[in-house]
């Protein structure tokens, strides 16, 4: 046992994991300035997460550079959280992720802008990677409308929430997605990341969209 729970992270092993986590996702361009925040839970009962810590580069992180939150994202231990830590932890309560990822993408943001309602795909081989099949029938990544209060965001993400779709797009934001280890979300997001690109790319026509 190295956390609060068989198998889950103290907070200097999540330190070092989310810390690694943002600077992969900050050298593809994801994080820009100090955008976008990573947490990993590391208590269950109750509720616990390590969640990057707000205002900082995310490409320049050190393990001491998290904040331990509780079930409501309030904090617990270290400085400021990112304001989006609440969010994080509702998505770990709603979903039972150990690890979520938040990116501000150009691909996010424009596909939420051209398909408000929800992005259709199909019959493509990197759905795999979601545990989905490549020629089954179409899945929606949701699209959500943004808030500053993150109860109301919440409350939309689990009215849209696709169980299929390890993920969710918030409109004029970025791209949430989850997995049951930094390793698993950061996989899924990448996937996700590329789906819409390849969305993006095909235009704004009404293939793959809604």
């Amino acid at each position: 046992m190295t956390g609060a729970g068989a198998g889950l992270p103290g907070l200097a092993e999540a330190g070092a994991a989310l810390a690694a986590e943002a600077a992969r996702f900050a050298s593809f361009g994801w994080m820009r300035g100090t955008s976008g925040n990573l947490s990993v839970v590391t208590g269950r009962e109750p509720l616990r997460l390590a969640v990057t810590a707000s205002a900082l580069d995310k490409g320049e992180l050190t393990a001491a550079d998290v904040v331990l939150i509780d079930g409501d994202g309030a904090a617990v231990a270290g400085g400021r959280p990112s304001a989006e830590a609440a969010l994080h932890a509702r998505v770990a309560r709603l979903t039972g992720a150990g690890a979520v990822v938040h990116v501000h993408t150009v691909a996010s943001v424009a596909m939420a802008r051209r398909r408000p309602g929800g992005i259709v795909l199909k019959d493509l081989e990197m759905l795999k990677g979601l545990g989905l099949p490549a020629d089954g029938p179409e899945v929606v990544l949701p699209v959500i409308g943004n808030s500053q209060d993150m109860r109301v965001l919440g409350d939309r993400l689990a009215a849209a929430r696709e169980p299929r779709m390890p993920a969710v797009v918030v409109a004029g934001h970025g791209l949430y997605a989850w997995g049951a280890d930094p390793r698993e979300a950061r996989h899924r997001t990448e996937i996700v990341e590329w789906l819409l690109e390849l969305e993006l790319l095909q235009g704004p026509g009404p293939a793959g969209g809604r």
